[in-house]
């Protein structure tokens, strides 16, 4: 298949609507002002921020910070480093930490599991220093660990003291930090995120509801953390799914427990009212092929390195049209993950997303009469072209 005919294909794929539907846009009102000091809107699939106000604000995370800590854990447990069934012995530290508590008793021992449903469903602060300890050593052990996954996932405004969310004047997070965390839990980690779900928790004799009044509520919400200091006032981040698609809704600084919940709702209501998602290609697929000079091969697969997913006001995804070009004159050896040409999605003129295309396959240099050969080719290639 020639590159031409790939275009046409994708044009097919995604066609442009010639016909206008400007009241689709009209009829769309303007996001919900939320009673929060900063909130963010993020579609789980594509990662599009379709809402957001002091989004990058830096402010108190509070018991949000807890997201990260379950996160580590849940990283150490799929790489092997500890297991769920491991015991751990709770320190004098951990047992004396303040604040909402799972009511762990000094040198007891309890299951990383339970301590992962402690942290997540009774935002435990008992709990986190404890797996932290077990993780990392030291809580101090465990912040570094955190502060480097804030640079692994692109969290330009976090910065981590401590596994609980504690005050501290260098602890600090922001509504849009927080959705491509509570992305990456979604999406990493399916399995253990289903905990997040869990309306309650029994430990020690003690059973204590999860604080998301929205998992009651709303069916359709499945997550993830409430948080609350003083300091930070009432914060959560919740995630929900209707008709396949999901939101991540990320509230900071509301006045109280109810209040923390319904701004919540109005951001996922507006979300899943007036936005659609559609995944147009996946990432791996071939989506073309190229023609290569100089190779073992004359071809080499073109693909996404990663799905190629938009979120767009309703009506809009119909009037796309996707485009794609190759780089010029590839010249082997290519390496698999080379970018080796570029994916253009556009809405009329304006292009609203473009990601690269990559090398499927390596193509390693051909033998010395294919080079000299196609060295020739290319003379007369460039003499008439």
């Amino acid at each position: 298949m020639n590159i031409t005919t790939l275009a046409k294909r994708l044009c097919l794929l995604v066609p442009l609507i010639i016909a206008p539907a400007a009241w689709a846009v009209e009829m769309m009102p303007a996001p919900p002002q939320l009673a929060a000091k900063s909130y963010v809107l993020m579609d789980a699939a594509s990662g599009n921020v379709l809402v957001e106000n002091n989004g990058d604000q830096r402010l108190p995370p509070a018991s949000l910070t807890k997201l990260m800590t379950a996160y580590i854990a849940t990283l150490e447990i799929r790489r092997g480093q500890i297991g769920e069934n491991d015991p751990v012995t709770v320190s004098e530290n951990a047992w004396r930490t303040g604040g909402s508590r799972m009511f762990i008793k000094v040198g007891s021992q309890v299951t990383v599991s339970d301590l992962l449903h402690g942290i997540i469903i009774q935002s435990g602060n008992d709990a986190s220093v404890a797996l932290a300890e077990h993780i990392a050593g030291s809580e101090d052990a465990f912040a570094d660990m955190m502060n480097k996954t804030v640079t692994d996932l692109g969290m330009t405004n976090s910065h981590f003291m401590n596994p609980t969310g504690l005050p501290n004047p260098d602890h600090y997070s922001s509504a849009h930090d927080m959705a491509i965390l509570a992305r990456a839990i979604i999406r990493v980690d399916p399995v253990h995120y289903a905990i997040y779900s869990q309306k309650e928790f029994f430990w020690n004799n003690i059973k204590q509801p999860n604080r998301n009044l929205l998992l009651w509520r709303d069916k359709t919400v499945d997550g993830l953390k409430t948080g609350h200091t003083d300091e930070a006032g009432y914060c959560m981040v919740s995630s929900a799914v209707r008709d396949g698609q999901r939101l991540i809704a990320v509230v900071f600084g509301t006045n109280s427990e109810q209040a923390r919940a319904a701004e919540t709702q109005k951001l996922l209501t507006y979300g899943f009212r007036f936005f659609e998602t559609q995944t147009f290609y996946q990432k791996g697929a071939e989506l073309a092929q190229a023609p290569v000079w100089k190779g073992t091969e004359r071809q080499v697969k073109a693909g996404l390195a990663d799905d190629l997913t938009l979120t767009m006001p309703k009506g809009q995804l119909k009037k796309l049209a996707a485009s794609m070009t190759m780089n010029p004159q590839l010249t082997a050896p290519i390496a698999k993950g080379d970018v080796i040409g570029k994916v253009e999605v556009k809405l009329d003129d304006k292009v609203v997303h473009s990601a690269d295309l990559i090398a499927l396959d390596a193509v390693e240099e051909g033998g010395i009469f294919r080079r000299v050969w196609d060295s020739i080719r290319l003379f007369f290639y460039g003499l008439f072209n």
